[in-house]
């Protein structure tokens, strides 16, 4: 095939990192690595942040970061100031990671779907936003070549719930970042003194926010320091998120408080450590589109208690134990089990790396250039 040139959404990279700017980042890398005769470009109207700049210089050189200039008009990026860049560019296709693609275009767009917890669960977000995503997604689903979600489950949500055919729609799985492997006790120890961490602890990572459903976490956790001999610490790692009175206003009254810490957002480096260091990562979430945390916890050593819902099944496979996440005795009880029980952590940590070295971000991007070739020679 001749030289492409793809454009690629950069905007994910314009703010602290989280789930899609993860899945931008590492997506973009390995598609430039995996096809050095074609060109990539993520491109973004805001500025990257001072750590995806720090990176630029070990990304191939075939991949390239581009803030856009914009003006008045052009800063109406979607509609305007993206269509006009992506010709003037000579873009062949255009990625849209995070749920839009250029209005008005010149050439194939192809857009991933991460989730659906807008439409499936607009109580945990606010309502500006759900309103914006009933308005701009199915325009944004029409105008789209082909669409791209992470798993089986969301490609079948995308199919029912906004009428699009299935044809249309290819689930690609993601992966744990190279980063993410078992770290030694001298970098594990001195994070935990640092953080004011003790040796057993459980760890919850991800925004906080209501999908997470981090009140029946906390409410499993206070059962267990009632009801037992246990003592851990319960660390949430993640940056606040939104909608979060609710949680807030319980931990003021929690007789447990005492025992939990929380980090905030913490770099890939000190995230891969607490992976490492606890002694079970919990992750009790109402609705996923895949549940990268599981496998970046897994690929760590991590044993996983998770959430018996289908795409995380999808995910974990059996190298997790799965729960009702709204079951809190049934939550607090797993927990227990698993903290009392070093041959069922072993077995957890055992079959989770081997589940998580199943994924990688090498077969992620070669399932997407697939994609845009199959696009690319007009069979979408």
């Amino acid at each position: 095939m001749r030289l492409m040139r793809i454009g690629i959404d950069g905007i994910p990279l314009a703010a602290a990192k989280t789930g899609v700017g993860h899945y931008t980042f590492e997506l973009a890398r390995h598609l430039a690595s995996g096809s050095q005769s074609h060109e990539f470009e993520l491109v973004s109207p805001f500025p990257f942040t001072e750590s995806v700049l720090d990176e630029q210089s070990q990304l191939p050189p075939n991949l390239k970061l581009v803030q856009a200039r914009t003006s008045p008009l052009r800063k109406h990026w979607w509609t305007i100031g993206l269509p006009l860049y992506a010709r003037q560019a000579s873009f062949d296709l255009f990625h849209g990671t995070n749920y839009n693609v250029p209005l008005w275009n010149r050439c194939p767009t192809v857009m991933t779907i991460h989730d659906l917890s807008l439409f499936l669960y607009s109580e945990t977000h606010e309502d500006h936003l759900v309103a914006r995503a009933r308005m701009r997604l199915p325009t944004m689903i029409r105008t789209a070549t082909k669409i791209i979600t992470p798993s089986e489950t969301v490609k079948e949500e995308v199919a029912t719930h906004l009428k699009v055919n299935q044809e249309k729609i290819v689930a690609i799985p993601e992966a744990a970042r190279r980063g993410f492997v078992r770290k030694s006790g001298k970098e594990v120890g001195a994070l935990q003194r640092r953080l004011k961490i003790e040796d057993q602890f459980i760890l919850f990572v991800g925004t906080i926010e209501p999908r997470k459903n981090l009140i029946t976490l906390i409410r499993a956790f206070e059962e267990i320091i009632r009801a037992t001999s246990l003592r851990p610490q319960l660390v949430i790692a993640g940056k606040e998120g939104w909608l979060n009175n609710e949680l807030f206003a319980y931990l003021k009254g929690t007789a447990a408080a005492e025992r939990l810490r929380f980090t905030g957002y913490v770099s890939d480096e000190e995230l891969a450590a607490l992976y490492s260091a606890c002694s079970v990562f919990v992750y009790p979430s109402l609705y996923e589109g895949f549940g990268l945390p599981l496998l970046e916890a897994m690929a760590c050593g991590a044993p996983v208690i998770t959430s018996q819902i289908p795409s995380i099944r999808e995910t974990v496979g059996s190298a997790a134990r799965l729960v009702v996440p709204t079951d809190i005795g049934g939550l607090a009880q797993a927990i227990v089990n698993v903290l009392e029980d070093p041959s069922e952590r072993a077995h957890l940590t055992t079959e989770g790396q081997k589940r998580a070295a199943a994924f990688t971000w090498q077969k992620t991007a070669e399932a997407t250039m697939k994609v845009y070739r199959e696009v690319l020679n007009g069979n979408p």
